[in-house]
């Protein structure tokens, strides 16, 4: 079975001759460069190209996008000058420049559906070409309406905005529903256009180790119907929605799939997430998860052996035989403490797998 075939096949909740595995977020240059043989400059020259040699050497049968660090000596796509700007911010300056932002009927206006959309054509053709044989079909972090700004102003700041402020803050969660609806309009026209594959990893960090980082109930009555509402385009054109939660995200996960998500990726087993209960919950419909992981890179992929890996694979594959719809992927981005031996071992343990 080729690449494509082999994940929408997953992606339409059947069963390929072997789980796919997606690619894209290989942290290390190193690793791309010992891989691939290319130089510091070669890399330099071309970083998605090299990036995605790389996926191509180890066998990825999807890339949800290329990770591209900050420098030669960074393993982030930001650095410390962007943290840096949050020490110009307090709570007060945040609502400030939230109460700034553009009302939804000017968002409106301003919205040309046809332009949106021939630019995200052109994007797609482009990548998919690079791509040739692999499934280009890339993470949109913003498709799922953002409820936390704090990659705009940092941790502290946004939540005591929020805290202080509840009222206000919340025209950043409305103002982003409509930007998020806004590109669920054009992604279910490339959907039913037959150029987009339909399924799209979103999502943000609402929750740390112990649970959400805002009170439930703040998300439930602000966050959860905007979200409903910015997908329901989506959904109507069959797309699916796979969910990104880390963290411990047992208490939002009933509430995310009352309102249409259809799959998940993250599963910090450390924090409950384990898959033996969760490939048994279902979406809205009736339908099994599309569950895209659970490699953590900081557990198995980053601490064990080869050994361990290809039994982690396994015993995945038997979680999710008659529950799930499995795609693998690891929890975040494989950073350079992750061995390489490791890396190459999660990748020939799943290409050597059959259902």
């Amino acid at each position: 079975m080729d690449k494509k075939s082999r994940l929408k096949k997953a992606f339409a909740l059947e069963k390929p001759d072997r789980p796919p595995i997606l690619g894209g977020w290989m942290a290390s240059l190193a690793n791309i460069q010992t891989l691939t043989g290319c130089s510091q400059e070669e890399y330099w020259s071309d970083p998605f190209y090299w990036g995605l040699q790389m996926e191509r050497l180890l066998g990825s049968d999807g890339i949800i996008e290329i990770y591209i660090p900050v420098s030669q000596n960074e393993f982030r796509f930001i650095d410390q000058r962007h943290y840096q700007k949050h020490t110009a911010y307090n709570a007060e300056k945040v609502i400030e420049e939230i109460e700034a932002l553009p009302d939804p009927q000017e968002l409106w206006s301003k919205f040309n559906e046809e332009s949106e959309y021939q630019k995200l054509v052109a994007d797609i053709e482009k990548h998919q070409v690079m791509c040739n044989d692999i499934l280009w079909c890339p993470a949109d972090w913003d498709l799922v309406p953002r409820a936390l700004c704090y990659y705009e102003y940092g941790y502290e700041n946004a939540l005591t905005a929020l805290a202080l402020y509840p009222e206000r803050y919340s025209k950043w969660i409305r103002y982003n529903a409509v930007i998020s609806r806004q590109k669920a309009i054009v992604y279910a026209r490339a959907v039913k256009e037959g150029i987009h594959p339909g399924v799209i990893l979103s999502g943000e960090d609402l929750n740390f180790q112990h649970g959400p980082l805002v009170a439930p109930e703040f998300l439930r009555r602000e966050l959860f119907p905007l979200i409903e509402y910015a997908l329901e385009p989506f959904y109507q054109a069959g797309g699916k929605i796979v969910l990104h939660c880390d963290g411990d995200y047992r208490i939002l996960l009933n509430d995310m799939l009352a309102v249409g998500i259809t799959g998940l990726q993250g599963f910090q087993s450390e924090c409950g997430m384990d898959l033996e209960w969760i490939t048994k919950l279902r979406t809205r419909t009736g339908d099994q998860l599309l569950i895209f992981g659970p490699l953590s890179v900081t557990g198995t992929l980053l601490n064990g052996s080869p050994e361990d890996i290809r039994a982690e694979v396994q015993k995945t594959m038997d979680i999710c035989r008659e529950q799930a719809s499995l795609v693998f992927l690891t929890s975040n981005t494989i950073n350079p403490d992750v061995p390489l031996e490791n890396i190459k071992a999660f990748w020939q343990a799943v290409l050597d797998s059959r259902w």
